[in-house]
């Protein structure tokens, strides 16, 4: 008789013995695989994922920052167009090199951190979430603590210097205001309605910025008229912006304006070859999600991606431009260490004691408590680990990652660091435990070397799983109970101004205001009720309480004294 074979189906690929064999490690059992029902390759896999979307921070927070010509030193900065003398057509580029210094500080932070910064929240606490340079605190970086985003090099990197400082000390104060445990307590003073509806405000606002053309696949545009509007038009139809004067005819720049990029759809709509190519990666993740295909988000990106880095195509990142020829020669290096000259520990304190530092750190304050809180709630809601009081497993220990990679990001010159929300793709693909983020710094510290590649990530390749993990971060709009008012104003609120304003914090604002303000009468009348109105009740009841008391001291009076004539 032939000897039977063993089933393909009994037998353990190596995935499954990897998983089986980390699972019952101390590495298994510290990260409490088990527990939350995930395994080695899908913390891996979610990590992976979480990468790929936000690899574009690399290059675009460093781009955003330098634009401003607050990282430029005086040899290598020329005058951004802030002089109106100067014209348009000579209006200079920034100057690569700071460029290349900002690119390497957020691959450099996770090495640099140790087991905080990016990878913090994962051998502390077990967390899944990551942190980076979020974009739109880069507007905040430039407005209140530099100035205007125009001006030389010289005024521009005084300016920088004077804005760390109060990057510093924010982060600082947020680490004693955590180590009290203040901001937990703050985050339960949030009305539910809001708390529940963060979440798909988030949503909208990762599908808002997977729509534009800085970080997504460009279907969105900008309107002079409506503000946005159908764009994804060809590059060449695209044309940049600028506060101009005229006089006398001559055409100059308003003094300390500066060019926008090029934003504005002069025709063409929807013939841009990349947002088709965007869409194509948007279709295949949409398609591996309805079919539960694991590493869905990384099919998609790296498919887009891959196809991009090929030159003379209609959807080349590297176009014959200048500004491509200079990205095809770095990418072709693709490995590539640049040393931080010009921004890691350049401080100052000579203006510490002017309003305008105090402005700075307070903004950054408020705005960044109130982001992080937020973007935390809500992913640990998103991975279903709240429990019944609303809190997570090892929220003290987020909070103090967040704030002290916020001091770390400022001294190495860069916007601060905080909780990303980019998280959600991880979450999507089943990271559940500290090692999806420890992943994400693994690649990090790889970037350290691979910065050419990993910042050639196309945009339109990063948009589509950001539009998706928005559509699966709305679901829990089902929460809200839209049949009372009371709740369903705020709660629609707070997921409107969230992606409109380009910010978590102010979407939070808007809904804890309109709650407030909303349930303010509710509350009045309950505080007339429990202190006028009983009070005047008690003291009626008192007054009659010692009326009746007199009346039947009266009676009995009467009572004695007809006794006592009876006696005589």
């Amino acid at each position: 008789m032939a000897q039977l074979q063993p089933s393909p189906s009994r037998e353990h690929s190596l995935a499954a013995r990897l998983n089986s064999l980390v699972a019952q490690s101390r590495v298994g059992k510290r990260f409490k695989l088990a527990e939350r029902n995930t395994n080695f390759t899908t913390e891996l896999r979610a990590g992976t994922a979480t990468f790929l979307t936000m690899a574009y921070i690399l290059a675009v927070n460093a781009t955003i920052i330098a634009d401003s010509g607050g990282a430029c030193s005086v040899a290598d900065c020329t005058p951004l167009c802030s002089d109106p003398k100067t014209p348009l057509a000579h209006c200079p580029a920034h100057h690569p090199h700071p460029t290349r210094h900002l690119v390497q500080v957020p691959a450099r932070q996770p090495g640099l951190r140790g087991v905080r910064g990016t990878h913090a929240p994962g051998p502390h606490r077990r967390h899944h979430r990551v942190l980076a340079h979020r974009l739109h605190c880069n507007g905040r970086v430039c407005e209140p603590s530099l100035g205007p985003c125009s001006g030389h090099g010289r005024q521009r990197l005084l300016r920088l210097l004077r804005g760390r400082v109060p990057r510093v000390g924010f982060g600082a104060l947020q680490n004693r205001i955590n180590a009290v445990g203040f901001r937990a307590k703050l985050a339960k003073l949030v009305p539910k309605p809001v708390r529940v509806s963060s979440a798909a405000g988030i949503g909208l606002f990762l599908a808002f910025i997977g729509l534009q053309s800085n970080e997504g696949i460009g279907l969105i545009g900008f309107s002079p008229s409506t503000l946005v509007t159908l764009g994804a038009c060809p590059r060449n139809k695209l044309t940049a912006l600028a506060p101009v004067l005229t006089i006398n005819g001559t055409v100059s720049l308003v003094p300390g304006g500066s060019v926008s990029d090029k934003i504005l759809c002069s025709g063409n709509r929807m013939e841009s070859p990349t947002l088709w190519l965007g869409l194509v990666g948007f279709i295949i993740i949409a398609y591996c999600l309805m079919k539960n295909i694991k590493g869905a988000m990384i099919y998609g990106i790296v498919f887009v991606t891959v196809i991009s880095w090929f030159r003379n195509t209609p959807v080349t990142v590297f176009p014959n431009t200048e500004l491509g020829d200079a990205g095809y020669q770095y990418f072709k290096k693709v490995v590539d260490v640049h040393v931080i000259k010009t921004t890691a520990g350049a401080l100052s304190f000579d203006h510490m004691w002017k309003a305008a530092f105090w402005e700075a750190l307070f903004t950054f304050l408020y705005v960044d408590i109130l982001d992080t809180t937020g973007t935390l709630y809500s992913m640990a809601r998103f991975a279903g680990f709240l429990d019944v009081n609303g809190d997570f497993e090892g929220q003290y220990f987020a909070f103090m990652a967040d704030a002290s990679s916020i001091v770390v990001g400022s001294l190495l010159g860069t916007s601060p660091v905080t909780a990303f929300i980019e998280s959600s793709t991880g979450i999507r693909e089943g990271g559940r435990t500290g090692l999806t983020a420890l992943t994400v710094a693994g690649y990090f510290l790889l970037a350290f070397f691979f910065t050419p590649l990993l910042a050639s990530i196309p945009p339109w390749a990063v948009g589509p799983p950001l539009i998706l993990v928005g559509v699966m971060m709305v679901r829990c709009v089902v929460e809200i109970d839209w049949d009372d008012m009371r709740e369903a104003i705020p709660a629609f609120v707070t997921i409107l101004l969230m992606p409109l304003t380009y910010s978590i914090a102010y979407g939070l604002i808007g809904g804890i205001g309109t709650y407030l303000v909303l349930h303010t009468w509710e509350w009045g009348e309950e505080l007339v009720k429990k202190y006028v109105i009983k009070g005047n009740l008690k003291d009626i009841s008192n007054s009659n309480l010692i009326a009746n008391a007199n009346a039947n001291g009266r009676v009995v009076d009467h009572h004695q004294e007809d006794d006592k004539a009876n006696e005589v």
